[in-house]
């Protein structure tokens, strides 16, 4: 297992990634309100940069009584980080697709030491 170094964990900020190189592959390294998560970047549905697009928490849509709609609200309880080539939509915590949760970008585990951040691949 190669150990990463990524740099200090203070030089990405909460809601920011920072994308390293470990030989030919690309890997995104988010900071989510302090912690860190590291996916492979390459989107499972067409090969896109899947950690390079928007974060933005799930969306739910809001049914009423005898499913009539009511709108979209924000869960603040999942992020989601959305690749750029054609909007699928992947689960910060776990990289699943929100979509459909069988489809996953591949994770690696993070490591914090003295202050510096590192990814195991």
């Amino acid at each position: 297992m190669a150990e990463i170094h990524v740099g200090r964990a203070d030089s990405i900020a909460s809601g920011e990634r920072a994308i390293i190189t470990h030989g030919d592959v690309e890997i995104g390294v988010f900071n989510w309100e302090g912690e860190f998560f590291a996916y492979r970047n390459h989107c499972p549905h067409q090969g896109g940069p899947a950690c390079e697009g928007l974060l933005m928490h799930r969306v739910l849509e809001v049914m009423g009584e005898h499913n009539t709609y009511h709108g979209m609200k924000w869960d603040k309880g999942e992020m989601h980080f959305v690749c750029p080539w054609h909007g699928w939509e992947f689960d910060m915590r776990t990289g699943e697709c929100a979509a459909d949760r069988t489809w996953k970008v591949r994770s690696y585990k993070t490591e914090l030491r003295d202050g510096e951040l590192y990814v195991l691949a």
